[in-house]
């Protein structure tokens, strides 16, 4: 009989153990998808400060569409973040560096002028700051979490990386 109240309360012990486990693993992805939402946000943001600042109609199109492109991230991410969480993630969200940057880009572009050179500099940058935040959450994704929100995530991280290679490549260019 001891036997079997010692087992038994071993086998609790565990499944408490590994429920802990997956309830700690739920908020630190619920937290690495909230900081995917305003990077978003930020990218957003750059983004659409970007096509207001330049004169080239290749690159406000350009801009514009990833602009749009962040805001759809943002809302399939917000589709997995805790429902309480979501409501309070709106597209003015965005991180404190992001806001410091974007002052940076405003002060760069009235001492610069809108060099089409520095517009993609500058979003060049921004992009590199989405891709480490894409990085770090599939690196707190790892695993067998979520495989949907995995390949989500990895998606939109490819697609943050062709942009980001588009306008490395225009930069280099101009």
């Amino acid at each position: 009989m001891w036997r079997i109240a010692k087992m038994c309360h071993i086998c609790y012990i565990n499944f408490y153990f590994n429920l802990q486990i997956i309830q700690i693993m739920a908020v630190i992805v619920n937290e690495a998808l909230k900081d995917l939402v305003i990077i978003n946000h930020d990218r957003y943001q750059g983004y659409k400060r970007a096509a207001e600042e330049t004169e080239d109609a290749d690159l406000r199109m350009m801009f514009t569409e990833w602009s749009t492109q962040s805001l759809g991230f943002a809302n399939e991410l917000k589709k997995h973040v805790d429902a309480a969480d979501a409501r309070d993630l709106d597209p003015d969200d965005t991180t404190v560096q992001g806001k410091l940057y974007r002052v940076y880009m405003d002060l760069k572009a009235a001492v610069l002028g809108r060099d089409r050179k520095a517009i993609l500099s500058s979003c060049e940058y921004g992009d590199d700051a989405a891709l480490k935040e894409y990085k770090e959450a599939l690196d707190d994704v790892d695993g067998d979490y979520s495989s949907a929100v995995k390949i989500l995530i990895q998606e939109q991280r490819n697609q943050i990386q062709q942009s980001h290679d588009r306008v490395k490549m225009m930069r280099d260019a101009a």
